[in-house]
């Protein structure tokens, strides 16, 4: 069981013929609605790679929550942990050029009022707790030792970039997944190095499994004496949104059933690769088959 305490969004994607620059207005013929926020698009990931799933978290009273969950309930994630709060629920809106790169801006909303006291009675030995850097950071903190005690192994991706409280948790987990720009400031924060093989051997114990995405260079990986390094294959991008959702998902799926390091790794490189050939933070999170079959394409150099 993977047990995702997050964020829940609804986003507004805006294709674009180019990324506007500070100051400037770009406009778009289009927009069109998807359900999304990290803690629900890991979830829905994840899911989908074939993991149990529930859902932590919370939507406001008004017309989006619905709206927001409704992947989630469709795929049969266990949302009976998911509150209804006065408020907002969390809005994010995204332009995404030509080339599938993309700028976010997020409207928390409830997603700024989560507790980690809701975890009460949903952790287990053996099971997973998965976690990102769209909820307050406190609420991480009590989350990872609420999980520590419950023997649950501890799942980060401290993302979008984290404050300095929040890159000290880098060493409080068991699988710490980042990009480049998060590893970079969190090696600065913690006085490690910034470049992604020297900080994941900066930060890889016995059982901690530090991950750096590349983009299109696939992921530099470690855990124990294991190095990895696995490039992504051949793609059509059409939206880098929620490719690393969906990495995030499949490996925590993928370590969930105990899957070998190095397939884990492949089947989330996998995931990411298919989720940048479609729209969307959640719509674009593959099938268990699809991730099974790339990942058979791919290994560590």
């Amino acid at each position: 069981m993977i047990t995702s305490f997050g964020s829940i969004n609804l986003d507004f994607v805006v294709a674009l013929p180019r990324l506007p620059r500070p100051g400037e207005t770009v406009s778009g013929p289009d927009h069109q609605t998807f359900p999304g926020g990290k803690g629900a698009n890991q979830a829905l990931a994840a899911r989908r790679a074939g993991a149990d799933v529930r859902m932590i978290g919370a939507v406001g009273r008004d017309p989006f929550a619905d709206l927001a969950l409704a992947n989630l309930s469709a795929a049969g994630v266990d949302l009976t942990g998911v509150r209804a709060l006065d408020g907002t629920t969390g809005l994010a809106f995204i332009g995404v050029d030509p080339t599938g790169q993309n700028q976010i801006m997020v409207a928390s909303g409830t997603n700024k009022r989560v507790s980690a006291t809701w975890l009460m009675d949903a952790l287990h030995p053996g099971e997973t707790l998965m976690m990102q850097g769209e909820v307050p950071g406190p609420e991480v903190t009590i989350a990872i030792e609420a999980a520590h005690a419950a023997g649950a192994r501890i799942f980060l991706n401290p993302a979008p970039i984290p404050d300095k409280a929040y890159a000290g948790l880098a060493r409080e987990v068991d699988v710490l997944v980042v990009n480049e720009g998060e590893a970079e400031a969190i090696g600065a924060y913690l006085d490690l190095p910034g470049d992604p093989a020297g900080f994941v051997k900066a930060l890889v114990t016995a059982d901690r499994l530090v991950a750096v995405t590349l983009g299109s260079d696939g992921v530099v990986a470690g855990r124990g004496t294991e190095v990895f390094h696995i490039r992504p294959p051949k793609v059509e991008v059409r939206d880098t949104t929620g490719a690393g959702d969906a990495f995030c998902g499949a490996l925590a799926a993928a370590l969930d059933r105990e899957a070998p390091l190095e397939r884990a790794l492949c089947e989330a490189i996998a995931a990411g690769s298919l989720a940048c050939g479609a729209t969307g933070a959640q719509s674009s999170a593959p099938e268990a088959r699809e991730i099974a079959a790339l990942a058979d394409t791919l290994k560590s150099d």
